[in-house]
């Protein structure tokens, strides 16, 4: 529903329609002009919140233009109550919204018009096509950015001097109010009519897409990440760019809806965004070999019918769901997983996926997550814990967070010999499930007061001067990491973002550094000892591991990647199923501490990092870590871009000889219609059919 302040300002707008009735009714000028004053507030400040409360005024038919007109309405009738009836001012309100009202469809059409035409049949990034076609210059923000707002309210000066002549009982200063709302809303029209037209306007679909085209044979790229889905599902995108700016053969990156390319994380990478499926498939893309799929989705078809590329599946995440063995997975030429787990996967789900079809690539997103080597001397061990979210159907084996989360905190903060408690939960963590918002909500107080408690212990010291500098050093970062990504500046629209969309790769990297150096500086900012709640996308899942000692999760692809660190870690089994039957049906935790909902069992977790030549689970680690992960020789970047290059092969192998096989099926054709066709007969002497004999 949006903040308490959003919530009055939203009551005030709506109490104050009735106040506007009752102030026409009594009638009272200052009255009305109080009341419509307030509408006129709340009404600005909930859209410039952006406010949810605003389309759901929408919803019931009380949306902006309609209480504009209302308000205007209302002033009307104050007018008549006020026996002004037969006065000028009155015949010239009613003529004023008239016409304010019917500049309101040239206005809408004339920016509708010009957004549809700055629309890019494809946006890119990383794509040099300001050289070959002409991208214009988007409007100024002011015209565009919430224009039917700031159209509607042109009839300020227009209601205020009505109201003023009304007080007044001259005339004057109500045309002169009429005038100027009238005046400005027809220049406003007249401002946008240059945009619709000549060399305001961005190239057309076809212009655009030969250009496109054209780079497309000048680039020639031989590897596509291929990914669709919705915008919250961009990180499964994400996760893949580093990877694809370390392919050695030639990446590019296809998209297929606007909010992905909007959600992309910075990337040296050539990025195409099609959403259209005609234009996608009339694109140039002979020179690619290997098609890599994230995400399993229908869109996918359209790339899936090239048959010079070879098509595989990557995923975005290693872990015993069902997802990780979908029988949609059967489509591509081969599926790569990360180590042996995979296969195996695949080969007890029985859904139709080949063993031979199956490839061991690792997982090239781990090289990030640190090896552990010990508690560091004269530093607690720290806990991290790392729940997944509730999901969408209910299953209580889902999420720790509702039945064990408190258990497994209060523990944690209250545990002797003491430890610090890192709490991450899972973004989309209370979206479904109420439970679970709550039980979030309750962990999140219980850490933050542990950590209040632990501040004012004097068996904690902190070193606050180098907090004070890490904090400026912070602060200095985040500084430039604003002006190399150009925050608070505007990027124009679609099409200024496509023609100026090339990456400086000196800034990238110096972003990457500076990234870096944000992280370091985040862990130092604070003691380390400190209990803390982090959410958002900084730091990052993997800068938490490398903090850590130990984790608590739940059956997902967090528990799969923190394997990579080889450190204890604990899973929940929330169901209920027991500890052998757990194991039995998820991999991944063969290897960890099993937790009921008590949390009773966290002692042996704890002792596993105080005490490392006493953790039992140490070499059943280090082989599920084999197992899942694949070998640490070759690195999995290493193996994967072994992979690409074997498939590349194959797919020239198939293109090569099925070339082959179409130029023998022409010959043996061409031969055919040569004996089809009977020769000419040389005529004799005595022939004379069909010859005149004079």
């Amino acid at each position: 529903m949006g903040s308490a302040a959003e919530l009055a300002a939203a009551v005030l707008m709506v109490a104050g329609f009735p106040a506007l009735m009752l102030a026409a009714l009594v009638p009272s000028v200052p009255a009305f002009a109080a009341a419509a004053a307030v509408t006129y507030l709340a009404d600005h400040y909930l859209h410039r919140k952006g406010s949810y409360l605003i389309n759901r005024l929408g919803k019931v038919r009380a949306g902006l233009s309609i209480r504009f007109l209302i308000r205007q309405l209302l002033l009307v009738l104050l007018l008549a109550r006020l026996s002004l009836a037969d006065n000028l001012i009155y015949y010239g309100a009613i003529a004023c919204f008239i016409a304010f009202y019917g500049l309101q469809a040239p206005h809408g059409a004339l920016v509708q018009l010009i957004r549809n035409r700055r629309r890019m049949p494809v946006a890119t990034r990383n794509v040099d096509l300001a050289s070959r076609i002409r991208i214009p210059d988007a409007p100024p923000r002011g015209l565009l950015h919430r224009s039917a707002e700031k159209m509607l309210h042109l009839d300020l000066a227009a209601v205020v001097g009505i109201l003023v002549a009304a007080q007044a009982k001259s005339a004057l200063i109500g045309f002169i109010g009429i005038g100027i709302t009238v005046a400005l809303a027809t220049l406003y029209v007249l401002a946008l009519v240059p945009f619709v037209r000549g060399r305001k306007i961005p190239p057309n679909a076809e212009k655009v897409l030969a250009a496109v085209d054209d780079w497309l044979g000048e680039y020639k790229p031989e590897t596509v990440l291929y990914f669709s889905g919705s915008k919250d599902s961009a990180y499964q995108v994400n996760m893949w760019l580093d990877t694809m700016e370390k392919l050695e053969s030639k990446p590019l990156i296809i998209l297929r809806e606007r909010a992905i390319l909007n959600s992309l994380a910075p990337t040296t990478v050539p990025v195409i965004c099609v959403p259209g499926g005609v234009h996608l498939m009339n694109m140039d893309l002979s020179t690619v070999r290997v098609a890599l799929y994230a995400a399993n989705v229908g869109k996918n078809i359209h790339m899936l019918r090239v048959p010079t590329i070879k098509h595989v599946f990557i995923g975005h995440g290693d872990s015993d769901k069902l997802a990780s063995v979908n029988p949609y997975s059967k489509v591509y030429d081969e599926v790569w997983t990360a180590g042996r787990a995979g296969r195996d996967r695949y080969a007890i789900a029985d859904v139709g996926v080949r063993d031979d079809d199956i490839v061991e690539v690792g997982r090239p997103q781990l090289a990030p997550i640190q090896t552990w080597q010990g508690v560091p001397e004269g530093r607690i061990p720290t806990v991290l814990y790392a729940p997944t979210w509730e999901g969408w159907d209910g299953n209580p084996g889902n999420t720790s967070v509702v039945l064990a989360g408190e258990n497994i905190v209060k523990q944690l903060v209250q545990a002797d010999p003491p430890v610090r408690v890192l709490y991450k939960p899972h973004p989309f963590t209370g979206n479904v499930s109420k439970e679970a918002g709550a039980a979030h909500r309750r962990i999140t107080a219980l850490v933050q007061k542990a950590a209040a408690e632990r501040a004012i212990n004097s068996r904690f010291i902190a070193d606050t001067t180098a907090q004070a500098q890490a904090k400026a050093e912070l602060d200095r970062i985040q500084a430039r990491l604003a002006q190399l990504s150009g925050s608070g500046g505007d990027r124009g629209d679609e099409a200024v973002a496509t023609r100026d969309g090339l990456t400086d790769v000196a800034r990238h990297e110096e972003a990457a550094r500076l990234r870096a150096e944000w992280n370091d500086a985040y862990w130092r900012s604070f003691p380390s000892w400190e209990h803390r709640v982090i959410t958002g996308a900084e730091p990052r899942l993997y800068d938490c591991f490398n903090v850590s000692d130990a984790m608590v999760s739940d059956i997902s692809s967090v528990v799969s990647d923190f394997i990579a660190s080889g450190k204890p870690y604990a899973v929940t089994d929330s169901a209920g199923v027991g500890v052998e039957e757990f194991k039995r049906n998820n991999t991944a935790v063969r290897a960890a501490v099993i937790l009921s909902n008590s949390a009773s069992e966290l002692g042996e977790l704890l002792g596993a990092v105080r005490a490392p030549e006493a953790d039992r689970l140490a070499e059943d680690r280090k082989e599920l870590k084999r197992y899942l992960l694949g070998p640490d020789e070759p690195t999995s970047l290493e193996q994967f871009n072994t992979a690409v290059a074997n498939l590349a092969l194959k797919a020239e192998t198939r293109n090569v000889g099925q070339q082959s096989r179409d130029a023998a099926a022409l010959a043996e054709s061409e031969a055919e219609l040569a004996n089809a066709v009977p020769g000419q007969r040389v005529p004799t002497a005595g022939d004379t059919d069909g010859v005149g004999t004079g």
